[in-house]
């Protein structure tokens, strides 16, 4: 019981409705008419975000890898995962800084074939390509298309954003739960949205209101957990 309590993996898959946009208006409403066309009459062909961990961008790119059509490739697949294939229409690169020589190589070569037979292709980084330590073939691939950078949520959306959720569950959180939270635990928001689902059952097993103590008893199982 106590291992499902504590179970921050186990949210619910990322959506782009669930993606807290802060600053990514313009980014989010590109995805979405990707999203919409399912990668086919695109003029957005090749896209590349860029942003620090936390920011979203893996949320993004699983967010649309759930389209018709669409492939995700994280940095520790095969070669052979970044191989064209007629029925994929939206391949999605992530963290691409962390690709293998031979993965390099691949995706150079899905580039191409992208551009020869048609799809999009949406990749990902910690960088901007120009700044990327890869080969400078695919860095200059990744630069062809918009290239945006994803913008992490302030402490003040993502207090905004918490509190809505809280409202969105019927929570009632005491004074002092939410900044102490969102500066005693990870700092992305996948994480932070999963605590408060914790901390909603956990309030329920312990039949405790949700307030400071109990977060902090919380966290406490989290830390003894993890260690």
């Amino acid at each position: 019981m106590r291992q499902l309590l504590l179970d921050l993996g186990a949210e619910e898959p990322q959506t782009l409705d669930t993606f807290v946009i802060g600053q990514n208006a313009e980014l989010a409403a590109l995805l979405a008419r990707v999203d919409a066309r399912a990668a086919t009459d695109l003029s957005e062909r090749f896209i590349y975000l860029w942003g620090d961990a936390g920011s979203g961008k893996s949320h993004l790119l699983r967010a649309l890898a759930a389209a018709p059509g669409a492939r995700y490739i994280g940095s520790d697949a095969a070669p052979g995962a970044f191989a064209h294939a007629p029925q994929i229409q939206l391949y999605l690169l992530d963290d691409c800084e962390r690709l293998s020589p031979e993965c390099q190589i691949a995706a150079f070569d899905l580039f191409n074939q992208v551009r020869e037979n048609g799809g999009a292709l949406v990749a990902a980084g910690a960088v901007p390509p120009a700044a990327m330590a890869i080969r400078e073939d695919l860095r200059t691939r990744l630069g062809w298309g918009l290239v945006y950078q994803v913008h992490g949520l302030t402490d003040d959306e993502k207090l905004a954003a918490l509190t809505q959720a809280a409202a969105a569950r019927g929570l009632a959180l005491s004074a002092g739960v939410l900044p102490y939270l969102i500066t005693h635990f990870a700092r992305d928001m996948r994480s932070l949205s999963a605590m408060l689902d914790a901390l909603d059952r956990y309030s329920l097993e312990t039949q405790r209101p949700i307030t400071l103590p109990l977060l902090r008893d919380l966290l406490q199982l989290e830390d003894a957990r993890t260690q």
